[in-house]
């Protein structure tokens, strides 16, 4: 079953763009099919996979707006060996059309159900911002990667977060969960970075992944060279957290998936 995630924070600069490109070319390292969706008018993910946004015909927004079937869109990244759902600042003025579109909410769900048996996992880029496109975002996915870094001001938006993403699970989607927290640019010198995963796994425990992703130049490099960091080194520490953190994914979503089928079993059996 096709397993669609956002990776969303209403703060910018805590890594949701790195994390969904990084993740995107490890899970496909897996041997997965993937499908990152840039959900971000600023289009970073689509350059991140080494796709040149001034140069699109069709984007996201085409297919927001009924311009284009999803199809008619997507794109190959040649770097990563994923497609790719592009964006670029056309995708600003879907915002204020789709107010006027019948089920405005539930644009980017209608989409995504046309490709999902295609793709063994479906990541979302929100924009960094709680708006119309994030919760298109919130309300087309099974669940939430959050990215933040441990930091004092990190913790208060979390908490904003968490209540919408509450809300949006009681109004639209009633599948919508936390899959799991990503401490990003992760530097265990840090007292307060300590400090703040220590209050992580207080308050969400197993939900906090295990992975950390480290502040790494390599990592930091790779976007502009329009490559995933496993591409452009896959010996850094930058890469191999990213594939840590993919196979700490599937290994959740296999127990998941595992638990599931012993419960049908067990139904069906009394």
């Amino acid at each position: 079953m096709t397993k669609i995630y956002a990776v969303a924070n209403q703060k910018g600069g805590v890594g949701k763009t790195t994390t969904c490109v990084n993740l995107a070319a490890s899970l496909v390292a897996t041997k997965k099919r993937v499908l990152l969706v840039d959900l971000d008018p600023q289009g970073n993910a689509t350059m991140g996979s080494g796709i040149d946004k001034s140069e699109l015909e069709l984007t996201i927004y085409d297919v927001l707006t009924g311009r284009a079937a999803i199809g008619e869109c997507l794109v190959l990244s040649e770097s990563g060996n994923f497609q790719v759902l592009p964006a670029n600042g056309d995708l600003t003025a879907a915002e204020v059309e789709m107010l006027s579109l019948p089920n405005k909410e539930r644009r980017l769900d209608k989409v995504l159900s046309e490709v999902q048996g295609e793709y063994d996992y479906i990541l979302i880029d929100c924009p960094p911002s709680l708006n119309m496109l994030t919760l298109n975002a919130l309300a087309a996915c099974h669940s939430v990667i959050i990215t933040m870094q441990c930091e004092y001001y990190a913790l208060e938006g979390l908490s904003a977060l968490v209540g919408t993403i509450n809300q949006i699970h009681d109004v639209l989607n009633p599948k919508l969960k936390i899959e799991g927290i990503l401490r990003t640019m992760y530097d265990p010198r840090n007292s307060l970075t300590n400090d703040v995963s220590a209050q992580l796994h207080q308050h969400f425990g197993d939900r906090v992944y295990r992975t950390c992703i480290p502040r790494n130049v390599r990592l930091a490099e790779a976007p502009s060279y329009g490559q995933p960091v496993m591409v452009y080194d896959r010996q850094s520490k930058g890469a191999i957290a990213y594939l840590a953190l993919a196979g700490e994914i599937i290994r959740r979503n296999e127990l998941s998936t595992a638990t599931i089928d012993d419960s049908l079993n067990l139904q069906v059996t009394q």
